[in-house]
């Protein structure tokens, strides 16, 4: 699952990206309101966590306007304030659930996956064309066979899936899936694109060149269920 952190403060966003990363979360920052808006209109995020400090924008006023946007996108609130007029302000204004800070990370966790479940009981099937992702039961058909992938690849595959037509830079998906900050000399995406290319086939992804890649469907493609 795909989680958007709007958060100014890079020590917070470091124990987040940490705490989710190692329990199963893809986690990707935004340090201001406008690159986390800008985040919200471009890719498929599963939910969004929101400080309410940020440095560019009030963050009642971006709430609103991400819950304008995309109006079923689960959003936490995540803030040191704690006063009770905020907390009402916050959930009337379209919020979720409302965490003050300091939180534990299990906790955290708990509210994330109770969010999405409430709002999307059927998110953890993903599909284009004749591909499908099972998340939960960590399967992959192509045509109606099941495809064999670890971990990290069925990772890949659904970031690639909720962003379909959009181009993923190496960055982000470095950050999207492995939680890793921009590395200039790894190769470990392309290594992982490669390897997805051979089992899915390589019209799915195509490559931008000198930016990254996009997920598209390939013209014909038709979907079957699997058996």
């Amino acid at each position: 699952m795909q989680v958007l952190l709007i958060e100014d403060d890079p020590r917070i966003q470091e124990v987040v990206e940490r705490g989710l990363g190692a329990r199963g979360f893809a986690v990707l920052s935004a340090p201001d309101g406008e690159s986390g808006l800008d985040l919200v209109r471009k890719l498929d995020v599963d939910i969004v966590l929101l400080d309410l400090r940020l440095p560019d924008r009030r963050g009642m006023e971006l709430l609103e306007e991400i819950r304008v946007i995309k109006p079923r996108l689960p959003i936490i609130v995540l803030t040191a304030l704690g006063d009770l007029t905020t907390k009402v302000g916050g959930l009337e204004a379209g919020a979720d659930d409302y965490i003050t800070k300091p939180v534990a990370i299990e906790e955290l966790a708990a509210r994330i996956r109770a969010r999405l479940r409430a709002r999307s009981p059927d998110g953890a099937m993903l599909s284009a064309g004749s591909l499908i992702v099972d998340l939960a039961a960590h399967r992959v058909f192509l045509n109606g066979r099941e495809v064999a992938m670890s971990t990290r690849e069925l990772t890949l595959l659904a970031a690639f899936l909720r962003n379909p037509g959009h181009v993923l830079t190496r960055p982000q998906l470095l950050q999207m899936v492995w939680n890793l900050e921009s590395d200039p000399s790894s190769n470990v995406v392309d290594v992982y694109v490669a390897a997805l290319r051979q089992k899915v086939g390589a019209s799915f992804i195509e490559t931008v060149r000198g930016v990254g890649y996009r997920f598209v469907v390939p013209a014909g493609a038709r979907g079957k269920p699997p058996s």
